[in-house]
């Protein structure tokens, strides 16, 4: 027998998205799936619409809760999943027809603990167009340490949580921290500790709704979290493995320079504390950044900048500066 799926849909308020999103799950052409929807105190009528669902489709199972963050939604679920595989859905995105059998086949070939997708973004108020794909895809496998280089070197891999297939006990003591932003970022390094091996495939298995009032849509200073995340993450690899701090230091390099000129487009609140913790971060770690040949075009391009002094990255570098995915 298919070993069960689970799918995780966290829900808060996006009625005008969630039809779309349910229906691309219960239509999937691999049907074994325990589908948990969490609906985390909504107040639009999503939660009833999920209810609806339920009596739709017998896999639907929904769980009502008082509001308390993407985290918190994602927990309840790996709580109570049943599952030998778990997958991740946004409520305001669509799976492609065939996303969770391809990549459930490319884990049993491969014998990896995950499979990660590409994605297709699509606008707001529109259908993702699917690419035509036919026949098996190709797949690159990576151990656990490359792995976590491509991730902190953004070369190609994402520590986004959808778009990809986990083996199930990789969750079984690792939960998302509550009531954070970059709840991804901050659980990929202990998830990967337990990942032997990661398959990406050429398929695009997942469709990205582009909103406007996404977290990348606009500057807030509770987006400095990532900054918290990084730096802790970079002191712990400083004790258990320094073959990974070079990439992590990339990374964290990425986040000032994100913070520091989306922050600095804000003209209606006063960042200068934040700024400037982004500007020494940016001065320690620029030079080993700028020899190491893994570092990204990207980032060597703002350390050149930054080297012709702050103002000079913030006010000429920063003007058209958008957030980086």
């Amino acid at each position: 027998m298919d070993s069960l799926i689970s799918v995780i849909v966290p829900v808060y308020n996006v009625a005008p998205y969630l039809d779309q999103c349910l229906e691309s799950i219960v239509n999937q052409s691999y049907t074994h799936l325990e589908i948990l929807v969490v609906d985390d105190g909504s107040t639009d009528g999503s939660g009833p619409m999920c209810d609806q669902w339920a009596k739709r489709d017998q896999r639907v199972r929904v769980i009502h809760q008082a509001n308390g963050g993407l985290s918190a939604a994602r927990n309840a679920a790996l709580d109570v999943m049943r599952g030998e595989m778990v997958t991740m859905v946004d409520s305001d995105d669509v799976l492609h027809p065939s996303a969770i059998q391809v990549m459930q086949e490319a884990m049993l070939k491969n014998q990896a603990q995950i499979v990660v997708g590409r994605y297709t973004p699509f606008a707001e108020d529109a259908q993702p167009t699917w690419p035509e794909q036919k026949g098996e895809p190709e797949a690159l496998r990576f151990t656990q340490y490359h792995s976590l280089l491509k991730m902190f070197y953004q070369q190609g891999l994402t520590h986004s949580a959808w778009g990809r297939l986990y083996d199930a006990s990789l969750f079984e003591d690792i939960r998302y921290p509550v009531g954070k932003n970059y709840e991804d970022l901050a659980i990929i390094y202990p998830l990967m500790l337990k990942c032997g091996r990661l398959v990406k495939i050429d398929y695009v298995v997942y469709g990205y709704r582009q909103r406007q009032t996404s977290i990348l849509g606009a500057f807030s200073p509770s987006r400095a979290v990532v900054l918290d995340i990084l730096e802790e993450l970079e002191h712990r690899v400083m004790r258990e493995d320094e073959r990974y701090v070079p990439a992590v230091r990339s990374r964290l390099l990425s986040a000032y320079f994100n913070i520091l000129l989306l922050s600095n487009q804000d003209k209606t609140h006063d960042h200068r504390q934040l700024q400037d913790r982004c500007w020494q971060g940016i001065k320690r770690l620029r030079r080993d950044c700028l020899r190491d040949s893994n570092v990204r075009p990207k980032n060597k391009k703002g350390i050149l900048a930054s080297y012709l002094g702050r103002n000079f990255l913030t006010n000429i570098v920063g003007r058209n500066y958008q957030p980086t995915p």
